[in-house]
Formats: structure tokens, C-alpha cells, sequence
């Protein structure tokens, strides 16, 4: 493990035991843990996580890929402390400082005439509003998300996710339609030219550098949809993620949104893009996901590292579109709080100060580069896949099926690199997708190790099997 020169607190709280009780017994069962044993976690600083013992982890899914600049970074940390001796909530219908403050410093991130915000306390609150907008502008209530999607697992949203896993059997989300997901790996079509990311996939590929054939295939495959679909073919909205979270870090073809917004702008529809993974610089080679995408969407949700864990959301569009919620009240009670918005204001300025987006490119490529070779190594690593600090390994059973690798086995593996000290997430439909999204502040020490972590874990794996 790297070393580190932060000591942790004593925890003197409840003991495991009793909280293990106390959330078999009084939490809803729906709070799921991670692992057979799941870690309590006492303390973060920055890349790292203690459990109550003392026990010292990389943390490589940030909790879910929210915490973004560090574990209780200290500029971010005294933001809070500031504001909330001051003012700790009033009322957005009173004037105050400081989400005027936050407005004008975020929309000065965004490109194009995306310069108006509302502020929310969660990813699925936004998009919830996005869609909600997107329907009042166009008149139009039918929308389309791509299969694998996850964009909130609200009632309103439940619909507009398509990972059967998130779906419970109850009648929701009514006027949400699914195109088939552009995956070059686990898709009918795509290979090695067709994706923007350090590594790609091993499947072989017709496509010239520049022309993907299987971009325009799956474009097809989204107007067959609106053809088939779609009122009259009208569209109220359209809405991606530029690399899906939840699915397992699945990254579009290059050059896929693009034709996408064109096919759903000629039907009326608005572009939503979904940034609550994906933004504030995390891909490295830009400050927004869909800029990677070479688009320029009319509506952008974001959420997660924008506070760094603090509860925080937003929708960004233009003020034509903003202006369909003056026709009847909407109001949020949290929204853009004094705290909220003084935590997110630091949040943008560490970015800026400690060139993160570009450490994120850096390190990211390196990351994904030294785990694509393990790819070479290791029969059941399917794909590596992602840009910066936003990235995918797909564990399947042999590398010519693709067949997914059993979940009891894919926890095994999981299982292992959490006693050896780093912490991943997973994902996919199948869940045989770890996630690793860490905090933007990790060090290529941190990566080595993380590297040597997942190496053993797989050698055991097949010492095993």
C-alpha cells in the first residue's frame, strides 16, 4: 500500500456487531451492502477510506463515483464549515448569496447558450426534471433512452431505465421507449476502431478509422424506433450518458451521439445528455462527457462529483427551454442551499487549482493502458474500456464466447481485492463489470498498487478454477 501521512481518529462509535444489527433490523433491505463482510467505513481522506479497526483503502469507486476531488478535501471542507456559520438554509424564494454565486461559475463551464440552471439534490431528481421539461417544450411525451441505460430508479424514471435489474413489476414510467444500446463489445456490431478510449475492444472490425460502420448500424436501429415508435414521428426527448455508469462503464462509439442528436432534432425531440457520471473533467480529455462525443446537447443533467458527496444536482439548459417551467409553480425546498451551493462553488475551483481533468487523462490512460495488458494476460477479462478516471473491465468466461463470468465468481475475485486493501465497484446487467471511478486525486503509486491488487486477485482466480 502507498504510503500516507494522514492518521485517522479513533472510531468510539457503535460497534459492528450492533451495527449490523441495527440495519437488519430498523433500515429498509433495499440499503444493500458490498461484499460477504461489508466494510465499515470510520474515516476518508482524499483517496483513501479507514474502516473502524484502522484498516487503510484505495477507494476505486468513490463512493459510486460521487466523491471527485477527495475524501474530505480540505478547501472543500472549509466551505462548508464557513457557510454554515453563517446561513445554513433559507428559502430560494428569499435572495441569497450564494447559489447566484454557483449559477454564474457553472454555466461559465458549459458550452453554447447553456446558461440557465436549476438546482436539485440528486442525478434522479435532475433528470426527472429534464424529461419533465423536455416534454413541456416539445409538447411531446413520448422520449427514448438507449437499453442498458440507468438514469434513476425513481417511479417517474424507473421506465426510462433499461437494466431489468433496476425495474420492479409495477406499472411506471409511461412514455419511454428503448433503442438498442451502441456497445461495441457486447453488441451485434463494433470492434477495434470503434470506440475513443485507450483500449478496445478484441473483436475484429470492417470499420475504417473515422467511418464506423457499426455507429451508423445503431443510429439505424434508433430511427426503425422513431419510425415504428414515436407519434407521428415526433420525439420529445432523447437521452444518453457518453459512457453508461450503472451498465458497466459501456462506451459508445465515437461519433454515435453526434448522428443521434441529428436523427432526433429532425424529428422534433431535444437532446438530453446525462453528466452525473461522466462530468466535471473525470474523462480527462474534456470538462463534459459529451464533449468527447464532439455534441452539443440542449438540455445537461450532472449530479455526484459536483459535490463531491455533498447531496447536490442540477439541470442546465437554454432559457427557451427553461422558460416551460413558468407556466405553472415548481419548487425545491433543499435545492441549491447556502451549503450546498458554497460546497460546489469549492468543488469547481479545486478542478481548476489542482488541474485534476488533466490527472484525470493522465493517469487514466495509464490506468486503463497497464489494464488492458492484463487483458492479454488473463482469459477472463473480456474488455477494458473508458476514458480517464471513468473505466470498465468486463469479466467473462472465455474471451471467444463473451459469455458473462458466473456472479459467484466475479465475487470472488471482488472479495479478494477488498481484503488486499482496494475497493471496486460493479456493474452491468450480469454484474460482471467492475467499476472503477475513483476520486480524480489519485496517485500512479495508488495504481501500481490497485494493479498488483486485481493481478493477484486473478491469479487466484484461476489457481482456483
Amino acid at each position: 500500500m502507498p504510503p500516507c501521512d494522514f492518521t485517522p481518529s479513533a472510531h468510539e462509535g457503535l460497534d459492528y456487531d450492533t451495527t449490523m444489527h441495527i440495519r437488519k433490523t430498523n433500515l429498509n433491505p433495499a440499503l444493500f451492502t458490498f461484499y460477504r463482510k461489508p466494510v465499515y467505513v470510520h474515516q476518508g481522506h482524499m483517496q483513501y477510506l479507514w474502516d473502524t479497526s484502522g484498516k487503510r483503502y484505495i477507494d476505486l469507486f468513490a463512493g459510486i463515483v460521487t466523491v471527485s476531488v477527495g475524501h474530505c478535501h480540505p478547501k472543500v471542507v472549509r466551505a462548508a464549515e464557513e457557510q454554515m456559520r453563517k446561513l445554513w438554509h433559507t428559502t430560494n424564494i428569499y435572495l441569497h448569496p450564494k447559489i447566484h454565486e454557483y449559477a454564474d461559475k457553472l454555466v461559465s463551464k458549459l458550452p453554447g447558450n447553456l446558461k440557465v440552471v436549476y438546482v436539485t439534490n440528486s442525478g434522479s431528481e435532475a433528470n426527472d426534471l429534464a424529461i419533465l421539461m423536455a416534454r413541456l417544450y416539445t409538447g411531446v411525451f413520448e422520449c427514448i433512452s438507449l437499453r442498458n441505460c440507468y438514469h434513476g430508479a425513481s417511479p417517474y424514471l424507473m421506465g426510462l431505465t433499461a437494466l431489468s435489474t433496476w425495474r420492479y413489476n409495477s406499472p411506471t414510467g409511461f412514455g419511454f421507449h428503448h433503442t438498442m444500446n451502441p456497445d461495441p463489445f457486447r453488441g451485434p456490431w463494433g470492434g477495434k476502431h470503434c470506440r475513443d478510449s485507450p483500449a478496445q475492444p478484441g473483436r475484429s472490425c470492417s470499420c475504417a478509422q473515422g467511418e464506423c460502420q457499426a455507429r451508423d448500424l445503431y443510429v439505424d436501429q434508433l430511427e426503425d424506433v422513431i419510425r415504428y415508435s414515436m407519434p407521428k414521428g415526433k420525439v420529445g426527448a432523447f437521452i444518453a450518458e457518453a459512457i453508461q455508469g450503472v451498465g458497466g462503464a459501456v462506451q459508445l462509439p465515437d461519433g454515435y451521439l453526434k448522428k443521434a442528436y441529428e436523427k432526433i432534432r429532425a424529428h422534433g425531440g431535444l437532446c438530453i445528455a446525462d453528466e452525473v457520471q461522466t462530468g466535471f473533467g473525470r474523462l480527462g480529455s474534456h470538462y463534459w462527457g459529451f464533449e468527447s462525443q464532439g455534441v452539443l446537447p440542449d438540455i445537461v443533467t450532472m449530479a455526484k462529483g459536483m459535490g463531491n458527496g455533498y447531496p447536490m444536482g442540477a439541470v442546465v439548459t437554454t432559457p427557451e427551454i427553461a422558460a416551460t417551467l413558468g407556466s405553472a409553480l415548481h419548487f425545491n425546498t433543499f435545492g441549491g442551499n447556502p451549503v450546498a451551493c458554497a460546497v460546489g462553488s469549492a468543488v469547481i475551483d479545486v478542478i481548476d487549482e489542482e488541474k485534476t481533468q488533466a490527472l484525470c487523462a493522465d493517469l487514466g490512460t495509464y490506468f486503463i493502458q497497464s489494464l488492458d495488458a492484463l487483458r492479454s494476460e488473463f482469459e477472463v477479462i473480456g474488455d477494458v474500456r473508458g476514458k480517464g478516471l471513468m473505466i470498465g473491465v468486463e469479466l467473462v468466461k472465455d474471451k471467444a464466447s463473451r459469455e458473462p463470468l458466473p456472479a459467484d465468481e466475479v465475487a470472488s475475485i471482488w472479495e479478494d481485492t477488498k481484503e488486499m486493501g482496494v475497493l471496486i465497484g460493479k456493474g452491468g446487467l450480469y454484474g460482471n463489470c467492475l467499476r472503477i471511478k475513483p476520486p480524480m486525486c489519485l496517485t500512479k503509486e495508488d495504481i501500481d498498487y490497485s494493479l498488483a491488487v486485481i493481478r493477484k486477485a486473478l491469479q487466484n482466480h484461476v489457481s482456483k478454477n
